[in-house]
């Protein structure tokens, strides 16, 4: 993993452990997840299996952290691994086709399911849950991965514009821009 990429996504998220401490809850406590938000965006701008990894381990971590939901830590420590590997294999498979705000943000909404699924079912072994899974996906789950939806459609071009216009050049394009400055 390179120190930029680490940099990047360390603010990354650090923005969305901000999103997902401000978001009110919508249902039983359960507040809409945020960060899958940054972590998804991570994946698709670093899709290392490396990134991958320790991106999904520091944001299951804390979110562990965060969550009010009972039984919400262990969920969201197995949750966030699994789905950041569902999401990084979708995103692999999508991108050899064509990549753009859109498919972004139907990645985003199927990649928040698969972990709003996880989570539930997690919970719900390990310490059971505070309404029916079902009461709990339609009212927390959907609503979250349409959120995320949006949020990912609105970031994802300003993103990629700013990935576009930062990324390491090798030594031909300075070359290249400091020949032509002096012309």
């Amino acid at each position: 993993m390179k120190t930029r990429s680490l940099a990047i996504t360390a603010v990354l998220l650090a923005l969305g452990y901000v999103l997902h401490a401000v978001m009110p809850p919508l249902f039983l406590g359960m507040r809409p997840d945020m960060m899958l938000t940054m972590l998804f965006l991570t994946i698709i701008m670093f899709p290392a299996v490396s990134n991958v990894i320790v991106a999904a381990l520091a944001t299951g971590a804390i979110t562990a952290i965060t969550t009010t939901f009972p039984g919400g830590q262990i969920a969201n420590l197995v949750d966030k691994p699994i789905s950041a590997l569902v999401f990084l294999a979708l995103f692999l498979m999508i991108s050899r086709i064509k990549l753009n705000a859109l498919t972004a943000a139907i990645l985003t909404l199927v990649g928040t399911i698969v972990s709003g699924t996880i989570f539930l079912g997690t919970a719900l072994f390990v310490a059971g849950l505070p309404g029916t899974f079902s009461a709990l996906f339609l009212t927390v789950v959907l609503p979250t991965a349409a959120i995320n939806c949006v949020v990912m459609f609105v970031i994802y071009p300003v993103a990629n514009s700013v990935r576009k216009r930062t990324a390491p050049q090798n030594n031909k394009g300075i070359a290249a821009q400091n020949t032509a400055r002096k012309a």
